[in-house]
This record gives structure tokens, sequence and C-alpha cells, in this order.
């Protein structure tokens, strides 16, 4: 495989998108580190994954911890040597209230793992792709459209999306000393357990209710690994990719 030899490390590797991320690195040759809280949809993504490719190894995680990060970290070094990508892609969401109704430790959750887990990983990440050799790599970030435009009562879920965006370019720009290149990928309506209620109609800019278009999660897949294949002396600092009807450009 043209990527044998190469690591990547997927957060939220247990479900929707980490899941077909993580089997389209796995597809392509990359050894994978499948973190996240549930280590039985870990298991679960591993066990979907071509034979003869390349290796998965479950790590149980909580991203907004940082000794669980460490230790995630620690053991993907003890097992690989090395790490080429990661995919910082865990995410969580609050109940969808009024700002003014929400509680104080929704808020701070969805931080925790939308923020603060991506800076816990990525440094840990730069740890490592700094000291190594070859030296470098690559960190991509999972943004959202809400990184762009919120939905309504989403205020918790779309501050943590435009602060990745703030950390991205800091990443991108204190990354280049050390070879290291980071990225963003916005995605929208990906087709996953998350967006299954649009298709029941969810909440509009107006007040309506509306069905959204959604997309086939393994169209994101593909275009992460894109992000990936590229040399380190090349970046997709943000690309955004989205189902082609929804309601995002325009007036909706």
């Amino acid at each position: 495989m043209p990527n044998s030899g190469k690591v990547a490390f997927v957060t939220g590797a247990g479900s929707g998108t980490g899941r077909a991320v993580s089997l389209a690195f796995q597809s392509a040759g990359y050894s994978v580190v499948l973190a996240g809280r549930r280590l039985a949809e870990l298991e679960k993504t591993a066990a979907l994954a071509a034979s003869g490719d390349g290796k998965m190894l479950a790590i149980p995680t909580d991203v907004s911890q940082p000794d669980s990060v460490q230790a995630a970290f620690t053991k993907t070094k003890e097992a690989f040597g090395r790490l080429d990508i990661l995919f910082n892609n865990a995410g969580i969401n609050a109940p969808s209230v009024p700002l003014e109704d929400l509680k104080y430790e929704h808020w701070t959750a969805v931080l925790g793992v939308n923020l603060t887990g991506a800076f816990l990983c990525a440094q840990a990440a730069i740890q490592l792709m700094k000291a190594q050799q070859p030296r470098g790599g690559r960190i991509i970030n999972n943004g959202s459209i809400s990184a762009h435009a919120p939905r309504p009562d989403s205020a918790p879920y779309t501050a943590t999306k435009h602060a990745i965006t703030g950390l991205t370019k800091c990443i991108a720009l204190d990354g280049r000393k050390y070879d290291i290149a980071c990225g963003q990928i916005d995605i929208g309506n990906a087709a996953t357990e998350l967006t299954e209620r649009m298709a029941a109609g969810i909440p509009q800019a107006n007040g309506t209710l509306a069905v959204e278009p959604r997309m086939n999660v393994t169209d994101v897949a593909k275009a992460v690994l894109y992000m990936a294949s590229l040399p380190l002396d090349a970046n997709v600092l943000s690309m955004t990719v989205m189902a082609t009807k929804m309601p995002f450009v325009g007036r909706g």
C-alpha cells in the first residue's frame, strides 16, 4: 500500500464521520489509532476494517481529560513509533434550548470535548511529530458549517466550531518550523446517526421546520483522505464539503 508505515490517529472513531474516516485511512494503508470513549464501538470500527491493509488499535480515550489524552498518544508511540496524521473529530452537542436557558454544565461539556479536546490532542500530536524522524506530520480539524453560520439555539456548538477555525490557523502558523501542516474540514449534513433527525425536519432560522438533504459520509472520508495525502509542503487550510442542496448558500 502507498501509505504503508504511516500512522493516523482519529478521535471520535466509534461512529459516524470518525468511523468512516478511520476505515478510509486503513483501506489506504495507514495504521489507525481509534480513540473514543466507548471501547465496544471502537472495536466495531476495527471489525469493519479490510483485511491485509493497515492495522487498527482501539484506545478508550476521553479527549477532554489531559491524562487520558497523554496516555493515548504514549500508547500510539509505543505501538507504532511515530504519528503522521491527527484527525481531530470528536464532538458533542448540547440540548437545543434558548441561550438564556442553557445549563452551565452543558456549556462546559461541549467546550471540553469540542475545543479543549482538539487542543489537547493537537498538543500531544505536535510533541510527537516534531521529535520523530522523518520530522513533521499533519493535523486535520473537523470544523462544521457551524464554523460559518449558526443554527437556532446552538450557542455552545457554534462557539466551539468558530474557535476551531482560530485554533487551526494557529497550529498552521506555529507548526511551520516543525514541518507540521494543519487544515480544517467543514462538513455539512453528512448522513450519520447525528443527522438522522433531519429526515423528519429540523428548525430553520425563520422559525419553520424543514427536511434537509444529506450526503454520504464516505464522501467526507474521501475528502479527509485527500487532505492527508498531500506532501507536507502543500496544505488545504480550509475545505467545505456539504450536501449540495442543504440550506446554507444563499438565503435557504
